[in-house]
């Protein structure tokens, strides 16, 4: 006989088993940083190393919707992806069988900032990338030594003008004195 007690247990440990395989479904999201002007590579890849290569099929999507890139039957396919992303998204094919998906972007603009998804459709795989773009520290102009300078020269010029009205003061003092 089922108590309610061992009824509520069992419906626990299912709540529990279904909780852990959605889990391990979902991947935690990367951030990953780089430069204007840089490249990146964005990471992505298969938790399950059986899969026929044949049989794979991976979607990179730039904010939700945005064809970056497509392996279709283990091959690529560039065929639907987005003007940006021509000439400058390369995957790297001869790793696929080792279900390495990262794919890599060149010349980084302002605009491909932001949430790239890699789909492994198969094994029903989600990993997310927030991809956070930098200036370019080399492309900065130096504006601390700058900014030394104009700190400076104002100092300097109260100095002076400070060390001539103590000469003013100090003269005027003496003519005092030889009155």
């Amino acid at each position: 006989e089922v108590t309610k007690g061992t009824f509520s247990l069992i419906l626990f440990y299912c709540f529990i088993s279904v909780f852990a395989v959605l889990i391990n479904k979902v991947c935690l999201q990367v951030t990953v940083e780089a430069v204007i002007g840089g490249s990146v590579v964005l990471p992505c890849s298969s938790a399950e190393h059986h899969l026929k290569l044949q049989d794979i099929n991976v979607h990179w999507r730039h904010n939700g919707s945005i064809i970056v890139y497509d392996v279709v039957e283990g091959k690529d396919s560039i065929a639907e992806q987005d003007q940006r992303y021509k000439n400058r998204a390369q995957t790297f094919t001869k790793v696929y069988e080792g279900g390495n998906f990262s794919l890599k972007i060149t010349s980084l603009t302002h605009a491909d900032a932001g949430q790239y998804i890699c789909h492994i459709t198969n094994s029903d795989e989600l990993q997310i990338v927030q991809l956070v773009i930098k200036e370019n520290e080399q492309e900065k102009p130096d504006n601390e030594g700058s900014t030394l300078y104009w700190v400076f020269i104002p100092v300097v010029l109260i100095a002076l003008l400070i060390a001539f009205i103590i000469c003013l003061w100090k003269k005027k003092r003496r003519m005092q004195d030889d009155d």
